[in-house]
């Protein structure tokens, strides 16, 4: 095979990826500011090369830039507050932790002005060891446990998200046996689609969140679930309802989507306080906005998305004559998404054959393609499904580059996958690296900040990696890799 074939675009390739004019160069939105190729060609975090990085922590690993995440967090809470003084006097960012908590990160969003967003009793319990006042914290869930719903009251949470009628109903319960009051929002769930993946878009009617904004929804002749849940709420002596939460979906670019959803909530919202002669001083237009895991995606800037939302709710609320009410927003990926990449080192390496229409062989009408085999190189790192779940759940593509090194090589494409005993356990699924990749070369996959080590799992008894923070030049562990005797330590025995 030739240079000059290896520099053609594949046939094997999507349509969206084209071969990179330089495969040693940087794509800025997919990178943590303070990354870069250092003199030596090898990929450095504020200065500390990959190489340092693998001797002191091993891979996998996940290597965080913490000046970066801060400053996402920051530019976030800034451009909202700008947006909307005017409106209602600023945002309330909350960071949602579902994307990746632990204490250090819990303190960072904290230090940010921000406030966290949790989904259970552990991510509660992290916040609770970094020092979170619960007026800054929120709880969501499907299925909060009572004692999920006690934690929250034991906290003085400012709010709890509920997700359905029953759920009301067991908070309203659970607060007043306690002879106190919860702090509730209702999630509703407007029939908004938004343009992302089926399984996480999370407005449309058929799946298990929120609560229907459908008038068909309820038994009830012309009552939707969600102006049921209005009714309840105002009856219930156990809680104060603070106002309404949406969440469309995840990993979304157009605006759209978002500006539908404000409309349709503030709507639906100027209705419950006419009809039900109530106050519902706050509105969370929730997060999903998308980031960059490719050289195709088109990530926003916060700015942007800040003065669209603002300019939709502003319009709405001056057509039905309502105040505005205080807009909160749920950002996780968005920040901390492009703040990390994944370290791993390559092993095995094997070239495969995949038959695929030759171009320009389409001929007459009725004819077939002639087909041509072409070349797929497999390249094997020493991770996979268990610290990246996310190609396998949702098909997600990532990029890669050769970390330790640049190279002058000819491109050739490539697939990442891991070392698990599945099929499916690819890391990028298609990606142009250099012709002389080998064995023990460093491998970064970046983007991989949101939903990577969430939800790490141990399939095949591998440890899940560690968390490195880089920051000024200085690199330490805020989640420590697990270890055998970890993994073994749960083990009861025979």
């Amino acid at each position: 095979m030739t240079a000059h074939a290896l520099n053609q675009s594949s046939p094997l390739a999507p349509d969206w990826l084209a071969v990179p004019s330089d495969l040693n160069a940087l794509h800025p939105p997919m990178w943590a500011a303070g990354v870069e190729r250092n003199d030596d060609g090898e990929l450095a975090v504020d200065g500390i090369p990959v190489s340092t990085l693998k001797e002191q922590f091993g891979t996998p690993l996940f290597v965080m830039g913490e000046s970066d995440f801060r400053a996402r967090a920051r530019a976030f809470k800034d451009a909202f507050d700008d947006a909307f003084a005017d409106i209602c006097g600023g945002v309330d960012v909350y960071y949602a932790g579902k994307s990746f908590l632990c204490t250090a990160v819990a303190t960072w969003v904290a230090e940010e002005g921000l406030r966290l967003d949790t989904c259970s009793g552990g991510e509660l319990a992290v916040a609770a060891r970094a020092g979170i006042d619960g007026a800054n914290l929120s709880l969501h869930g499907n299925n909060k446990s009572d004692a999920e719903i006690n934690r929250g009251l034991d906290m003085k949470l400012g709010r709890i998200v509920v997700d359905s009628l029953d759920e009301l109903e067991r908070v309203a319960k659970i607060a007043s046996s306690r002879g106190e009051t919860a702090k509730v929002m209702l999630r509703l769930t407007p029939g908004v689609h938004a343009h992302t993946h089926e399984f996480i878009a999370t407005a449309h009617e058929d799946q298990k969140f929120g609560l229907s904004m459908a008038e068909d929804s309820t038994d009830q002749a012309g009552l939707s679930a969600a102006e049921e849940a209005v009714a309840a709420a105002t009856s219930y002596p156990g809680i104060e309802l603070l106002g309404l939460h949406c969440h469309i979906g995840s990993q979304i670019f157009e605006p759209d989507g978002f500006a539908l959803a404000a409309e349709k909530l503030l709507g639906f919202l100027a209705v419950m306080q006419q009809k039900y002669s109530i106050q519902l001083p706050e509105l969370d237009l929730g997060g999903g906005y998308g980031i960059a895991y490719t050289p195709v995606d088109t990530p926003r800037p916060a700015a942007e998305i800040a003065q669209a939302m603002a300019a939709v709710v502003r319009s709405k609320c001056a057509e039905l004559g309502i105040s505005a009410p205080r807009i909160s927003i749920e950002p996780g990926r968005a920040i901390v998404g492009s703040s990390t990449f994944t370290l791993y080192e390559v092993g095995t390496l094997k070239t495969v054959r995949v038959d695929a229409p030759a171009a320009g062989t389409a001929g007459a009408a009725g004819d077939q393609p002639k087909n041509v085999t072409y070349p797929r190189r497999y390249v094997s790192v020493d991770g996979g499904m268990s610290d990246n779940a996310r190609p396998v759940l949702y098909d997600a593509d990532y990029s890669a580059i050769v970390a330790s090194r640049s190279s002058a090589a000819a491109p050739q494409l490539s697939r990442v996958v891991g070392k698990h005993c599945e099929s499916g356990d690819i890391v990028v699924r298609d990606v142009y690296l250099p012709e002389d990749v080998a064995a023990g070369d460093l491998l970064a996959v970046p983007g991989t900040g949101a939903y990577c080590w969430a939800l790490s799992s141990n399939y095949n008894y591998l440890a899940r990696p560690g968390v490195v923070a880089v920051r000024g030049g200085a690199a330490r562990l805020i989640v420590r890799g697990e270890t055998e005797e970890d993994l073994l330590n749960r083990d009861m025995g025979a």
